[in-house]
């Protein structure tokens, strides 16, 4: 697995994640691109929250009880929080699909799940499922979820380190995972570097068309002018 360098990470955790969607358009081919969420997430946090780190990913369920002994269903628990604790290269971030036919039955998320998580040093969640206890939860632990829900009905973890689907967006264990409240994106190990000179390039190009339609007297043929000075910019 890729270990991206830290100041890499921290450049990448100053970028939104459209800005990110942009620069990866330049990166990849057309048939990587629709590796991002395609549906609307509610989010806890400061809404101008982004985070970005390898994805530990898990399955839940809560819809009915666990069709497993307690003790398979305490080990699997215990298997998911090692996995998001320990694995490496880090930060972690938690990427959970809810399994259920109506996928938020049940929040894993609320006041104890985010203590437990930021205490061991996971940066945040992407999860189709529901959260709750939104005034309690931990400060500082973004998560974007599915719904917001009052139980936790029976919410139980069936499977650790498995591929999942999140609202459209495919991930597997360990890929690099960039969230805010737009959604999230699985950005491929192999251009992540690449990501900040692209982005930079695509403000440069912003720049001329923003620049321009802010100035006065803008109009088609300014914005056709500086379309073409857009063009020219590489």
């Amino acid at each position: 697995m890729a270990a991206h360098d830290k100041a890499l990470l921290e450049a990448l955790g100053k970028i939104d994640t459209p800005t990110i969607c942009n620069a990866l358009e330049e990166l990849v081919s057309p048939r990587q691109l629709i590796r991002f969420t395609t549906k609307p997430f509610v989010h806890n946090d400061n809404p101008d929250a982004i985070f970005v780190g390898y994805a530990r990913t898990a399955m839940i369920r809560a819809e009915s009880p666990a069709a497993m002994s307690p003790a398979e269903r305490n080990r699997l628990r215990v298997a998911y929080y090692e996995h998001v604790a320990t694995a490496q290269p880090g930060p972690n971030v938690s990427v959970i699909q809810d399994l259920d036919s109506t996928p938020g039955t049940g929040a894993f998320w609320g006041e104890v799940q985010t203590t437990v998580h930021k205490g061991l040093g996971v940066v945040g969640c992407v999860t189709n499922g529901s959260i709750r206890d939104l005034s309690m939860m931990a400060k500082g632990f973004p998560i974007i979820a599915g719904m917001i829900n009052p139980s936790h009905a029976f919410v139980h973890v069936v499977a650790v380190g498995t591929t999942v689907s999140i609202h459209g967006m495919t991930v597997h264990d360990g890929e690099l995972i960039h969230a805010d409240r737009h959604g999230a994106v699985v950005i491929p190990h192999d251009v992540a570097a690449k990501v900040p000179g692209a982005v930079d390039l695509g403000a440069r190009r912003e720049k001329v068309i923003l620049d321009a339609a802010k100035a006065p007297g803008f109009g088609i043929a300014q914005l056709r002018e500086a379309l073409a000075k857009m063009a020219e910019i590489h």
